[in-house]
């Protein structure tokens, strides 16, 4: 899977002007470097992963407010079985330091360790829907593994520390994204809080074969937090 196979796709078409195109693609060095960085870090693979050339924005109905997602964790289905695959978005790419991108890749990341846990499971039928920006922040973070447990590089734990205390927000990144992206009516995308959701059919997900070692590693790293947990309370 080429990464940027739909940012070259829309520069070709024209709908990318060529400064963006450029930009995009001269730092994109920094997103190979970060996902080095987190296998290094955590002994994982990444998964797959590819740049979509729009800025995604979320927006409750009914509500002017609405947020920037700068990358998403998405489970597809392929041939009857299930694909996690991480898209990050160009405006990050373009725009975002690079501490901030090796932390939101760092999040997807655990997001992607969070969804193979549940499939393994039969736990990923449905996810909860929430209403409005703070509520899917808060279940956003309470549902993924221990950082401490999953990553071997104090820097980058530093980073997702600092990055998303109770949720992502980096408003220098968003002010950049706004005047450079959303106002130059660059490509965007609109989704609804409550259809940002996974649904799995139950069949598809029986079907979907899980690599052993990386359950495997995945039951240490629950371990791991549960001694951290319990450092942490006594």
């Amino acid at each position: 899977m080429d990464p940027l196979l739909k940012v070259n796709e829309s520069h070709k078409n024209g709908i990318l002007p060529d400064k963006t195109y450029s930009l995009i693609m001269e730092r994109f060095g920094i997103v190979v470097e970060g996902i080095d960085r987190i296998e290094k870090a955590s002994k994982i693979n990444f998964p797959l992963a590819y740049v979509e050339p729009s800025i995604i924005t979320s927006q409750h109905a009914g509500s002017f407010d609405y947020g920037i997602l700068f990358a998403r964790t998405l489970p597809v289905v392929t041939n009857g079985k299930v694909e996690i695959i991480i898209q990050i978005t160009a405006p990050l790419v373009a725009y975002g330091l690079k501490g901030t991108i090796h932390a939101i890749l760092a999040h997807e990341f655990l997001h992607y360790l969070e969804l193979v846990k549940r499939m393994s499971r039969m736990e990923m039928v449905s996810d909860e829907i929430s209403g409005n920006l703070f509520e899917s922040t808060y279940a956003d973070t309470t549902r993924l593994f221990e950082p401490r447990a999953v990553f071997d590089d104090k820097t980058l734990l530093s980073h997702i520390t600092k990055k998303f205390p109770e949720g992502f927000r980096d408003y220098k990144l968003e002010d950049k994204v706004i005047k450079n992206w959303i106002q130059k009516k660059l490509p965007a995308i609109n989704i609804a809080l409550d259809t940002n959701t996974v649904k799995i059919p139950a069949d598809v997900l029986a079907k979907t074969q899980i690599d052993s070692n990386l359950l495997s590693k995945l039951e240490h790293i629950e371990q791991k937090a549960i001694k951290l947990r319990k450092k942490k309370l006594y």
